[in-house]
């Protein structure tokens, strides 16, 4: 299982497409589902992958690499589908993975309220930053229920979609808000669920950084082939970008920054939550760097880089949306590690 070449041509091909749909484009939808990126998580028993957080980390940001948007919509699928397979019973789960390749979205915040009738239950609610809604079979969604939090699935055919998301970057993921107006939702699919632990907290935070990691990379794809062309420093005496040690130190430093991220987050895919607070702050560390490269990059590479149809001004407004989530969140990790050392 890995991403292709062709794959990563066609979500490149269409990344600007993407942006301007506020969706992936159906070209890269349809793409990333041949190369297996909605099944990542998508239990064996139902003809899914199921792989491990390494593999579906060097996955995500493989196609973050072309398209970050995309790969954030995947990376949102694998853990909405990693709840509901921890939640749902058998039935449930056999009509929620009958397609294996289909796109599920979510949201694990508590937007809905569940109320039982006589003929199952009735749900009322809304759930905004729903990445992926708009192409998704299935949600994965957050709702009270007799005053406990629980799971539920259903289908996006049964949801309104509210088009709420218009940012500044990561705007093809189609974070849009979803809403629920009196559903009735058959009990089955409305499961009690207990908080996530430490290794499923790092798991879904890692399907955030990888697309971080990969656009951070795809940069530096594009001024490592700026630097092949005859370009030059403006107003000197440089044939081109790669006579210059000054230019040739900070692509050097853009690369380390990184590979660094890149080794951060496979790390704490490998350590499997045996360090939740130092993981988190790996996390953040990791997302800061890919904030950091793409800031050598862009003044590397100059004004010309922020055309509107240049693909580096949308990496970079990709990774200083996306790299803000809270889930990023460096103060708070580092109150957290600390805690930890006291507790500990």
């Amino acid at each position: 299982m890995t991403v292709t070449t062709a794959t990563h041509d066609i979500l490149l091909a269409h990344a600007a497409e993407t942006e301007a749909l506020l969706r992936p484009a159906p070209a890269s939808i349809e793409a990333a589902r041949k190369d297996g990126a909605f099944a990542l998580r998508t239990p064996i028993a139902y003809g899914g992958t199921w792989a491990d957080a390494e593999r579906t980390a060097l996955h995500l940001a493989r196609l973050g690499r072309a398209c970050p948007s995309t790969a954030w919509v995947a990376g949102t699928c694998a853990t909405s589908k990693t709840m509901l397979a921890a939640q749902l019973g058998e039935r449930a789960a056999a009509r929620v993975f009958a397609d294996p390749d289909a796109l599920t979205c979510g949201s694990g915040q508590p937007g809905g309220r569940a109320v039982r009738t006589g003929a199952g239950l009735r749900v009322t609610g809304r759930w905004q930053y729903v990445s992926g809604c708009a192409d998704a079979a299935w949600a994965s969604l957050g709702v009270m229920l007799d005053g406990t939090y629980a799971i539920m699935a259903v289908p996006l055919r049964d949801l309104s979609v509210e088009h709420t998301w218009d940012a500044a970057g990561m705007r093809g993921t189609g974070s849009h808000t979803l809403v629920a107006d009196d559903l009735s939702v058959p009990e089955e699919m409305v499961r009690p669920a207990a908080p996530p632990g430490p290794a499923a907290r790092l798991f879904f935070g890692l399907t955030l950084l990888a697309p971080m990691a990969g656009a951070a990379r795809g940069a530096l794809d594009v001024v490592i082939a700026m630097f092949a062309t005859d370009r030059k420093p403006f107003m000197t005496a440089y044939a081109r970008m790669g006579d210059s040690p000054g230019a040739r130190h900070w692509l050097a430093e853009a690369g380390r920054l990184v590979d660094r991220a890149e080794r951060a987050m496979l790390d704490i895919a490998r350590a499997d939550g045996s360090d939740p607070a130092g993981g988190l702050l790996a996390m953040a560390g990791a997302a800061r760097d890919c904030q950091a490269a793409i800031d050598y990059l862009l003044d590397l590479h100059g004004t010309a880089g922020f055309a509107a149809a240049h693909p580096l001004q949308r990496f970079w407004r990709d990774v200083a949306v996306g790299s803000r989530h809270p889930m990023f969140n460096r103060y708070l990790a580092m109150e957290n590690l600390a805690t930890a050392l006291l507790d500990g």
